[in-house]
């Protein structure tokens, strides 16, 4: 019983120092072929590391250790709300990235199940492309299905200029509604 435990410590020891050394988000599936485990094990593993409050962040690309260079302490960070239809999913997610936000999560508010949060951290095309795929590959439904399209973001941009310049491209659009 003392060795699995020890085993457990220490493969979330390992699971830490690989996050930290990335710069890119790692699939929990990568992970748990490094350290010969299922992807559920990673998951669990992932889920007590958060307990103990490491700041581990599970994007649609994999988990990143968030460290002060892995999410910016500058710039200028804010909630904003859109409306859309499935398809236009990526158009909006374009219009933010292209403007250089960054979309750090998508979230609802459910009548019944009440305040319901993804994290996303999309910051290119590339990152918006990639969960597209997922989305798609998993036939996944958004979580503004539940919500008539209605959805919010919270958003992370370099500077007030580019965070009014991607809200006024989201309403040319029709995606933005009044807060």
């Amino acid at each position: 019983m003392l060795r699995k435990e020890a085993s457990s410590e220490e493969r979330r020891s390992q699971l830490l120092q690989m996050l930290r050394k990335s710069n890119l988000p790692v699939k929990a599936a990568d992970l748990a072929k490094a350290t010969g485990v299922s992807r559920q094990v990673i998951v669990q593993d992932i889920a007590l590391l958060r307990a103990k409050q490491e700041p581990i962040i599970a994007t649609s690309q994999g988990y990143i250790y968030s460290t002060p260079n892995t999410t910016p302490v500058s710039g200028i960070r804010q909630v904003i709300h859109t409306r859309h239809t499935p398809a236009d999913m990526e158009k909006e997610l374009n219009i933010l990235v292209d403007h250089g936000v960054t979309v750090l999560d998508v979230g609802i508010e459910h009548p019944v199940y009440g305040k319901i949060f993804r994290s996303l951290g999309l910051k290119t095309r590339y990152d918006v492309k990639t969960f597209a795929a997922e989305m798609a590959h998993n036939q996944a439904n958004l979580l503004s299905a539940l919500t008539n399209g209605r959805h919010s973001h919270t958003v992370e941009a370099p500077d007030d200029r580019s965070l009014e310049r991607a809200r006024q491209s989201l309403a040319e659009a029709g995606f933005l509604l009044e807060q």
